[in-house]
């Protein structure tokens, strides 16, 4: 089983930074992809950022150019580091994970059926 584990989350006004971590009690198989996602009350859940074992990531226009995925092998840490945040970044946000046999084809996606371990998740508050 793996467990994920986040932290970070705080309220902030808004062109703010946090830096959001995700600690992964184990890594399953060495081919993975990691990823954060977000969800307001109401609406469905949101790929934010994502990555590889190989470090290739991908992230939602949304937050391109203003948050950065990043993991610390050594530490089992996903970090995501948020700058320039708005209002409209106010959400819980989740780790997730998926571990996979093969790498072959591996890619960084955002969607939730692409993930299969799910953190309990932090809340960032972002105010005007």
């Amino acid at each position: 089983q793996v467990e994920l584990v986040e932290s970070g989350g705080d309220s902030v006004q808004a062109g703010g930074s946090l830096k959001l971590s995700c600690t992964v009690s184990r890594y399953a198989t060495n081919n993975y992809r990691l990823g954060w996602f977000r969800q307001t009350p109401g609406k469905a859940r949101e790929g934010v950022a994502s990555l590889t074992q190989e470090g290739v990531t991908n992230y939602a226009d949304s937050v391109k150019g203003r948050f950065t995925i990043s993991q610390d092998i050594a530490k089992n840490t996903l970090n995501l580091q948020m700058n320039s945040l708005k209002p409209e970044d106010t959400a819980m946000y989740y780790c997730a994970a998926k571990f996979f046999i093969y790498p072959n084809g591996l890619m960084p996606k955002l969607g939730e059926t692409d993930f299969h371990y799910w953190g309990q998740g932090t809340q960032v508050t972002v105010s005007s």
